[in-house]
């Protein structure tokens, strides 16, 4: 089970013997969950580093009416949920983890994140390192979001993301689909699909199957 964390960031550089080493100085257990079992609730003390195994995971926030809604579904093996809490001056939690399927989820004390051990390990360092180029990606992409969204029309928001994930070929590199690409954009999905189609019909843009190229570039710059 633990190779299948060769693939988290959080691993990046590491053997398999590396990660066992890490999981061992630090205490981490692997945990199983239900489907519908909470991983942490808003009340918790954030004091573990999650990483998902197995299965999915749906962090959610209620609202007042006690409507649950899905911030977001971690479902890659490796990838990290919770992290953000362990390096904020905040004791509880803002939303809470449940389990979407029976889920596998390894917790990592947050103390080993902070220090290196006695041991001076160098696998430790490394992981320590991982966890700060994690937090940097995390603000990058948020920053960028951020910089689309509060653009004051769609065709904006979707004329900046394009270009900035355009490749050589003008081919918009992006590793969603559809429906991500609506959620990212913070818009309905059939608006999202007129104004694609809409900027085609105008020649800016052309839609092959599941690729999107740029037509014309300067007249997408010159959008807003």
């Amino acid at each position: 089970m633990t190779e299948r964390l060769t693939s988290s960031p959080l691993f990046r550089g590491m053997s398999l013997c590396d990660i066992q080493g890490c999981l061992r100085c630090s205490g981490s257990s692997i945990v199983n969950y239900e489907k519908d079992e909470h991983i942490f609730m808003l009340q918790d003390e954030p004091n573990k580093l999650y990483i998902l195994v197995e299965g999915a995971i749906n962090i959610c926030r209620d609202s007042i009416e006690g409507k649950r809604n899905i911030i977001t579904t971690i479902n890659k093996p490796g990838d990290l949920f919770g992290e953000v809490f362990l390096f904020i001056e905040k004791n509880q939690y803002d939303n809470y983890a449940v389990a979407a399927t029976n889920a596998v989820v390894l917790k990592m004390p947050k103390e080993y994140l902070y220090n290196n051990c006695q041991r001076n390990c160098g696998f430790h360092t490394l992981l320590i390192s991982n966890m700060l180029s994690i937090l940097a990606n995390k603000a990058y992409y948020l920053n960028q979001k951020l910089n689309i969204i509060s653009s004051q029309t769609l065709r904006q928001k979707i004329c900046k993301l394009f270009l900035s994930n355009i490749s050589t070929e003008r081919e918009v590199k992006l590793k969603m689909t559809r429906e991500e690409l609506a959620d990212f954009l913070n818009v309905a999905r059939p608006s999202l699909s007129r104004e694609l189609m809409k900027m085609q019909d105008e020649g800016l843009i052309e839609i092959n199957k599941k690729k999107i190229y740029i037509k014309d570039v300067k007249k997408i710059q010159n959008i807003f």
